[in-house]
């Protein structure tokens, strides 16, 4: 049975860093890809970053790129989202998924999430 579980998540002021991790079991994590979601309230899901099967394709979304990294490290089958300036509008339910080899967001397999919520 394939179990996502997201990590990391909390509160943080403005400008601040949160690192999530997103442990995959059940198969090696690199021959995979690894997206993150996430979800405001009230608002639809949007997909925030991706990287693909041995690290072949990495995405951003336009609203996290130059602050978000996202890596994976294969001995820990764990995919990391380090993100960085932290802004209000950064707070959401983050969620992360696989089983797919390619950043094709119709993942098969899903965490429960993760919250980050930025204020002051």
């Amino acid at each position: 049975q394939v179990q996502v579980a997201e990590s990391g998540g909390g509160l943080v002021p403005p400008g601040g860093s949160l690192r999530l991790s997103c442990a995959v079991s059940a198969f090696p994590l690199d021959y995979y890809a690894i997206g993150w979601y996430r979800q405001a309230p009230g608002k639809k899901r949007e997909d925030v970053s991706c990287i693909g099967a041995k690290d072949e394709e990495i995405w951003y979304a336009e609203s996290v790129k130059g602050r978000f990294t996202i890596s994976r490290d294969n001995a820990k089958n764990t995919v990391y989202l380090q993100m960085n300036g932290l802004k209000p509008e950064d707070t959401a339910v983050y969620y992360c998924a696989t089983g797919d080899t390619l950043c094709s967001w119709s993942f098969e397999f899903w965490g429960q999430g993760t919250q980050v919520t930025v204020s002051s």
